[in-house]
């Protein structure tokens, strides 16, 4: 069995669109602030569209630097410059060229030659440069209860700009990205390294795979145990407090994992549990177990043990006192199966969920009594 760690590599790597949800006032920073012009170094996915909202919510000029290709009829009032990431394709950065800003949010960057030269454009022109980097910058194994001081990913060739096979360079270069962004703006940037970040529009499908399949009821496998660690963040928090740290001018390193106290897997089960179909029942299947087992993937949770054993334990002290907050889990699953239903109405396409399929489910649930029936 492959741990779910994979998949948080492949969908954070992806630059997956999605539409903006309805404005989250109870997520943005409390207080006036100042207003602040803001680029938004791409802005059409899933973190961009929650953060454009906060912002122009509180008053601040939002641009957004894009292909142009995807969703474009987003935020119709909002500036938009076109170009490309890498200044050798097309148009390259010649939109950026002009124009200045208090703070650039950079959200769609995975390589750093592109996130330099970017950084190094905007340097002149910019206050401050927020680099949207990745808990799978760490190297591995992650150390239990890590802070940001813990070693970062390498790779043996810094030059290439391929995430490899099974996108294990991924972290490595998410890793160079921010130091090449650092170099750029020395003493201006901060580096945000978020695990799961899950909610309302997510387009991944990892997250929201659990309040659905709690919903549709009757037996549901669930991997590990209850007491087994687990990580999320709601992208309507990251969201307010990346506006707030433009607000405030913060720079640094920060892992932006939630919640405020370690959460329980068991917790958030039973979160899905009161949000969902009141006849749903988890059928707890041990680790050791599910690693015997071949093709059967569980989204969000990793095995608290060997080499994923940190994975869900990283300290977010430093964030927290640079103001990030959260909300309850509960809110979040309610909030992500609401927006769930109303997507096929909204948009076509837009349902797709990671996890096993039902017959695997069913197929595990099975072999698990099977092999759990006492000998003899």
């Amino acid at each position: 069995m492959t741990v779910s760690r994979r998949e948080f590599i492949q969908w954070s790597a992806a630059a997956t669109a999605l539409a903006a949800t309805g404005l989250d006032l109870a997520a943005a920073p409390a207080g006036k602030a100042s207003p602040k012009k803001i680029l938004i170094l791409g802005g059409t996915g899933f973190l961009g569209p929650a953060t454009i909202e906060i912002a122009q919510a509180r008053g601040h000029q939002v641009t957004m630097f894009n292909r142009g290709k995807t969703r474009p009829g987003l935020f119709p009032g909002v500036e938009k410059l076109h170009g490309d990431r890498d200044p050798k394709k097309g148009e390259g950065l010649k939109a950026l060229e002009t124009g200045t800003w208090d703070a650039v949010i950079d959200n769609s960057g995975y390589f750093p030659r592109m996130v330099g030269a970017s950084a190094a454009l905007l340097a002149p022109r910019a206050k401050q440069y927020l680099y949207i980097s990745s808990i799978s910058a760490y190297k591995e194994p992650n150390p239990e209860n890590g802070t940001e001081d813990a070693p970062l990913a390498t790779m043996p060739d810094p030059t290439l700009e391929n995430m490899g096979k099974n996108y294990e360079y991924y972290g490595s270069l998410k890793a160079l990205c921010e130091q090449a962004a650092e170099k750029a703006m020395p003493g201006r940037t901060a580096v945000i390294r978020p695990g799961y970040i899950v909610g309302p529009d997510d387009p991944t499908g990892r997250f929201t795979y659990w309040p659905v399949r709690f919903d549709k009821g009757g037996e549901i496998a669930v991997p590990g145990a209850a007491s087994d660690p687990v990580s999320i963040i709601d992208v309507r928090d990251l969201a307010a407090w990346l506006v707030l740290m433009v607000e405030q001018g913060t720079v640094g390193a920060f892992n932006a994992c939630g919640p405020d106290k370690r959460l329980a897997w068991g917790s958030l089960v039973e979160a899905c549990q009161k949000a969902g179909n009141p006849n749903a029942k988890p059928v707890w299947i041990p680790a050791d177990f599910l690693a015997k087992q071949e093709g059967v993937e569980f989204p969000i949770w990793a095995p608290f043990l060997g080499e994923t054993k940190g994975f869900h334990t990283w300290r977010n002290d430093r964030a927290m006192k640079a103001g990030l907050k959260f909300r309850p889990a509960l809110e979040t699953v309610k909030d992500t199966l609401a927006w769930f239903k109303t997507q096929e109405k909204v948009e076509k396409g837009r349902t797709r969920l990671a996890g096993p399929s039902a017959e695997s489910e069913a197929k595990l649930i099975a072999a698990w009594r099977e092999a759990s029936k006492p000998k003899g």
